[in-house]
C-alpha cells in the first residue's frame, strides 16, 4: 500500500471515530432531556409522514391506525415500551420476521444489526419488506426525537393531544373527543 492509500486510509478512520463520536455525543445529550429544536421535530415529523411514510402502517399519530390498507398493521407507537435506543435500533435494522424494513441501506450488509448479514434473513418465515426509502442516521435520529416527544407515552389520541400533535385544530381533529 503506497503512503498516500496509507494517509488516506487513516483520514478515512479518524472521520469515522469523529462522526461515531458526535453521533453518541448528540444521543446523550437527547437522552439526557435536552429538549429538541423545534425545527428538528418539524423535520422528524415529516420524515415520519413523507420519506419514510410511517404513517402508512403506523397511522398518522402512531397509534397504528394505518393509513394505507394495503401495508401491515403497525405497533401502536403511542403505546410501545421501547426505549429511545430501542426506537432508533428498530427504525434502523427493521424487526426480523415481521413486516418492519430496515431503513438503513446497509443494516444486513455486514451484520451491524442484530450480527445477522442478508443471507440469514432467509431463515425468517417472514421477510422483511424494503423501505419507501432509506434514512441516514441523522434522519433516523430526527424521527426518534419527534416520536419522543409527540407519540410515544402520550397514550390515545384525543382532541387537545391532536391539536398540540398539529400545532392547530386541524380537520382531523374535529372529530377526536374533546
Amino acid at each position: 500500500m503506497s503512503s498516500r492509500a496509507l494517509t488516506r486510509a487513516f483520514a478515512a478512520g479518524v472521520v469515522a471515530a469523529l462522526m461515531t463520536f458526535a453521533g453518541a455525543s448528540a444521543a446523550r445529550v437527547r437522552a439526557q432531556g435536552a429538549a429538541p429544536d423545534p425545527s428538528d421535530l418539524a423535520e422528524g415529523r415529516r420524515l415520519y409522514e413523507q420519506k419514510a411514510n410511517c404513517q402508512a402502517c403506523h397511522g398518522w399519530s402512531g397509534d397504528g391506525h394505518k393509513t394505507d390498507n394495503q401495508m401491515p398493521d403497525g405497533a401502536n407507537l403511542r403505546e410501545t415500551k421501547l426505549p429511545r435506543a430501542g426506537l432508533g435500533m428498530t427504525i434502523k435494522c427493521g424487526r426480523l420476521n415481521s413486516q418492519m424494513p430496515a431503513f438503513d441501506k446497509f443494516a444486513y450488509s455486514d451484520g451491524r444489526c442484530y450480527g445477522k448479514t442478508q443471507a440469514d434473513l432467509s431463515s425468517y418465515a417472514t421477510r422483511m419488506p424494503d423501505p419507501p426509502a432509506t434514512l441516514q442516521q441523522r434522519e433516523i435520529d430526527l424521527i426518534v426525537d419527534f416520536l419522543m416527544a409527540r407519540v410515544v407515552g402520550k397514550g390515545p389520541m384525543d382532541h387537545a393531544k391532536c391539536v398540540e400533535f398539529w400545532g392547530e385544530d386541524a380537520d382531523v381533529c374535529k372529530d377526536l373527543a374533546k
